[in-house]
């Protein structure tokens, strides 16, 4: 089988970084098939909150590079918020030193300074102007790029890799590695939020408690999104009612308007947490290439097309 041929590519699942990996691979001319248990909207990137920033992903020094060529698409796909999603937002996040970020991200961000007291209560945080991603567009603009492409979307269950018909198929399953592969590296990190009517405010702020526990606000086009929660090893998908109570109640802490708004729904999603990003090739037994690309954890947006772009060249050269 040829990739440019009737074989060509199959990548296995339809997330942020599924699709991005089949856009950069179909706009380079190749034949791309995307398989899918569930549609782009009932994947895990449609929970993101999407904030551009490399969360809790290893390998460092990769990630931050995969997410600062991400940062340079967002950039100028944020010149089209309507259509695509992304749009350049500013805001606070706490627990950081300013001199950190500028020692990787020099140059890089629009806006970057040191947050005033009045912005965030923490001693050391950072304002800055960053890409927000609203995922209920931006995953069905990405489908629809690579359908323009010559890309396929189908809702396949795959339950063996070396049983796809494809030269080459590349493993973009996410937290369903670790039964599709047997990679039991990769685990559930489950986290919800709740949506609100927005009262009023149109700066994103990520904040961490003494405790631990991780509390965010992004405004999105017609709500505001409220955050959240990280517990390692937990599958279950149903809202808790007392963690919603806790998000609200500590976002409220933070913007005080905040308290009264209204309810729009609850969300949960499972991050694929690994101890690494796998991206790597692999040869099957009958001489074709699987290029496993999965386990970006909460940051699989912020290093979408970086990684997408290193797999497509993982494939191509199969």
């Amino acid at each position: 089988m040829d990739i440019r041929g009737n074989g060509g590519i199959v990548v296995v699942g339809s997330g942020v970084v599924g699709l991005a990996t089949a856009v950069v691979l179909a706009e380079r001319g190749l034949r791309v098939r995307v398989w899918t248990r569930d549609p782009a909207e009932r994947t895990t990137s449609a929970v993101a909150g999407a904030l551009w920033w490399p969360y809790h992903i290893e390998p460092r020094a990769s990630a931050r590079a995969w997410a600062l060529r991400s940062l340079e698409v967002y950039q100028e796909l944020a010149e089209r918020p309507e259509e695509t999603g992304v749009r350049l937002v500013e805001g606070a996040m706490g627990e950081m030193d300013p001199a950190g970020v500028e020692g990787w991200a020099a140059g890089r961000l629009p806006v970057l300074r040191r947050a005033t007291a009045a912005e965030h209560p923490a001693r050391d945080a950072v304002w800055a102007r960053l890409p927000l991603i609203d995922m209920a567009v931006h995953l069905p603009w990405l489908r629809a790029r690579l359908l323009r492409a010559g890309g396929t979307v189908e809702e396949r269950t795959v339950s063996d890799l070396a049983a796809v018909d494809a030269q080459v198929v590349v493993n973009c399953t996410g937290l369903g590695a670790r039964d599709l592969v047997g990679d039991t590296s990769v685990r559930p990190v489950r986290g919800q939020l709740v949506v609100v009517e927005n009262p009023g405010v149109d700066t994103w702020l990520v904040s961490t408690t003494a405790a631990g526990e991780l509390t965010y606000l992004f405004p999105q086009p017609g709500r505001l999104l409220l955050g959240g929660t990280s517990e390692d090893g937990v599958r279950s998908l149903e809202p808790d009612a007392a963690q919603a109570e806790a998000i609200v109640r500590r976002c409220a802490a933070l913007r005080p308007e905040v308290a009264g708004a209204r309810i729009l729904e609850h969300r949960v999603g499972l991050r694929p947490v690994r101890p690494a990003v796998r991206l790597e090739r692999q040869a099957l037994p009958d001489g074709r290439t699987v290029v496993h690309h999965y386990g970006h954890g909460g940051a699989g947006v912020t290093v979408a097309w970086g990684c997408a772009e290193e797999a497509a060249a993982l494939a191509a050269s199969s």
